[in-house]
């Protein structure tokens, strides 16, 4: 079990489970996502970990079908300037390698923005906290876990 499916189970969340065979060797993690799971780049969403002007990180959701806005980041988090955190800073704030960083039970609760587009889908599909594993949930049960905003942080 991953910290992310501890985390879930622990707050009583529905949620399942979705395994997958990862090819290591490759790096496009929501596409390869996409494609083993049959399932829309718009209903499934990466974790993104951004590096505000104060060294504060922050946690941004958006489907993989978009890119994070940096500019509506910042202007969310109230930030003069937010750009993406580097590899090593994800895996130090998070506790998790890149291509598998779930939102949930990190190391360190950090301020989460989750993409409004989520609410357009009954669930969602997010890292379980490992690349090859995936949990799909309600948008609004990840919003309250995580005690995150929603705003347009996509483009």
């Amino acid at each position: 079990m991953t910290p992310a499916i501890n985390f879930t189970r622990k707050a009583n969340i529905k949620f399942t489970v979705h395994q997958y065979d990862h090819d290591e060797s490759s790096h496009a993690y929501g596409e390869e996502v996409a494609l083993k799971l049959n399932i829309s780049r718009d209903r499934i969403f990466k974790t993104l970990i951004v590096s505000l002007e104060n060294k504060e990180f922050a946690v941004m959701i958006v489907p993989v079908s978009t890119q994070l806005d940096l500019k509506a980041c910042s202007a969310v988090l109230g930030a003069k300037k937010c750009q993406l955190a580097d590899q090593k800073d994800v895996e130090r704030a998070t506790g998790y390698v890149v291509g598998g960083v779930s939102p949930l039970g990190q190391k360190k609760t950090l301020r989460t923005v989750i993409d409004e587009t989520a609410l357009v889908h009954e669930t969602i599909y997010i890292s379980a906290g490992q690349r090859g594993l995936q949990l799909e949930l309600a948008p609004r049960d990840l919003s309250m876990a995580v005690h995150g905003q929603i705003a347009s942080i996509g483009k």
